[in-house]
């Protein structure tokens, strides 16, 4: 069973999350991912064994700095249509799911300490293309297609389900309906464009208050990943809804637009130091950011930079 499952400790402490898996996986280590789906890295000990070693460089970044860390699992492409992409039917992909879940506990258990707790966090990603909100689904259909992976999560030991890069709200409503529906607590992470809106044209804060009013507020939490602090520090100074539900961000390491990113064969890492200041910028905007990892372009160096922010008397929290 989940040790923080009722009471998830980043809602109270400053929490680092890992960089981009993906763009790590893919531009630093050489590997091939199908459809950008990490989850095919578990079908075999020589796959598990990277992501562990991925895993554990940031454990000891948090270890260093003395904060928790939220680990997401490797199932950010692991839902039905993806499974069905990649070759995998409903037992292996429900398995993989699992087996995600298991790797991450594994590593709980040897390395989490009294300075360092671990959260395990259950990753679903959109149904389909995260960067473009084309193909979309009633929020009752949403939760019917999220329901099977989070079914599968609710019986394991993962602390909370975390949905990210999500791109119009209904998608999100079904997702915490379905979370809810399996008791499991859930976070939602929307992304935006270069304008700060959702590729469906709405607001942030117009996105997270729907989808609480259509819930009872029943996500833990809302996040913004894969976007560039630039793209979105402008919109969130002087709301109220925003400061209260807005817990974590975890930021693209490039400027460049979805499209562009998309386009590009190339990774972009940005600048370490200049993203961990714009943290630094991001938490004074938001004292109540509390989850604080990466996305696309971001690996341990980034992660390192903004935690050295952190540590600054005046943001320590």
């Amino acid at each position: 069973m989940s040790r923080y499952r009722n009471d998830l400790p980043q809602l109270y402490d400053t929490f680092i999350a890992d960089g981009g898996l993906e763009t790590t996986m893919i531009f630093h280590e050489g590997l091939d991912l199908p459809h950008f789906a990490t989850v095919v890295m578990l079908r075999d000990e020589a796959g598990r064994d990277i992501l562990r070693r991925y895993y554990l460089r940031y454990i000891e970044l948090a270890r260093a700095h003395r904060v928790g860390i939220v680990l997401d699992t490797a199932t950010w492409r692991a839902s039905p249509d993806w499974g069905w992409s990649l070759g995998c039917d409903a037992q292996e992909l429900a398995g993989l799911n699992r087996r995600a879940v298991e790797l991450l506990e594994s590593i709980r258990q040897t390395h989490a300490s009294a300075t360092t707790p671990i959260v395990v966090s259950a990753q679903l990603g959109p149904r389909g293309d995260g960067y473009v909100a084309d193909l979309r689904m009633s929020a009752s259909q949403a939760r019917d297609y999220h329901a099977v992976q989070i079914g599968t999560f609710a019986a394991t030991s993962a602390d909370l389900v975390s949905a990210y890069t999500l791109n119009y709200v209904d998608e999100a409503i079904g997702i915490v309906e379905a979370a809810r529906d399996h008791a499991m607590p859930v976070a939602i992470s929307f992304t935006v464009e270069t304008d700060a809106l959702l590729p469906s044209g709405e607001g942030l804060a117009e996105a997270i208050r729907r989808c609480d009013e259509a819930t009872d507020a029943y996500a833990a939490y809302y996040m913004i990943n894969c976007a560039h602090p630039e793209h979105f520090a402008h919109v969130l100074d002087g709301d109220p809804l925003l400061a209260e539900r807005l817990r974590g961000v975890r930021a693209n390491a490039s400027r460049c637009s979805h499209a562009e990113l998309d386009d590009s064969t190339e990774l972009d890492t940005g600048d370490p130091e200049e993203l961990g200041r714009q943290y630094a910028d991001l938490r004074r905007r938001l004292p109540g950011l509390s989850v604080l990892g990466g996305c696309c372009g971001t690996d341990h160096r980034h992660i390192d930079a903004i935690a050295r922010q952190l540590d600054s008397p005046a943001l320590a929290a």
